[in-house]
């Protein structure tokens, strides 16, 4: 059973990312504020549910929020800053996002970069835990699937309608046999040898 609130005494929002670990792509985040009796049976962490699942509560997250806000940062500034700056400037520039204010800012995770004057609180396993961060999850990564699906239209070798651009034994021989595309990540190390650029 998730937990509706860290303090029941401010408004808080969940955090969370998305696509930190792929090869292609941007990485995605959420910041959700949820009123504090909000109950769904299916909500859980975003990685525990079916896509079917994911994409039915998306509509009832967005309905019911008090306020969300979804933002990416692209493939080529996650090369100029690094993955770890990316994901905290995607969960920054989601709570910028916000048309109400937090409180409290409850992060998925060890690791977080302090935003302005608002304390926050690191939790690990929090999409798991908390009620706003599985729901920043479930916006996060169903954002950036659509994402995906749309730049696998250009580039369907590497069938991103499937691996959603993490490194997937599909994904890493369509590497090998084309080369990095103008949406992977340079700086991953993707592969060993010279990389050819499409």
């Amino acid at each position: 059973m998730l937990e509706n609130s860290f303090d029941i005494n401010k408004i808080e929002a969940g955090l969370d990312e998305a696509g930190r670990g792929c090869y292609a792509g941007p990485v995605f985040a959420a910041a959700v504020i949820l009123p504090k009796d909000f109950y769904h049976p299916l909500l859980n962490d975003s990685k525990k549910l079916t896509e079917k699942n994911r994409d039915l509560l998306r509509p009832i997250i967005e309905k019911e929020a008090i306020a969300y806000a979804v933002s990416m940062v692209d493939h080529n500034e996650i090369d100029q800053i690094n993955i770890l700056q990316a994901s905290y400037k995607a969960m920054h520039l989601s709570i910028d996002k916000l048309k109400k204010k937090p409180e409290l800012l409850l992060i998925d995770g060890n690791r977080f970069k302090p935003y302005k004057k608002i304390s926050h609180e690191c939790i690990i396993k929090g999409d798991g835990k908390y009620s706003s961060i599985a729901a920043a999850s479930i916006l996060a990564k169903t954002y950036r699937d659509d994402y995906m699906l749309k730049i696998h239209l250009e580039y369907p070798e590497y069938q991103w309608n499937k691996n959603k651009g993490y490194g997937t034994a599909v994904h890493r021989n369509a590497i090998d046999k084309y080369g990095l595309c103008t949406y992977h990540r340079k700086t991953f190390n993707i592969l060993p040898v010279q990389i050819k650029l499409l």
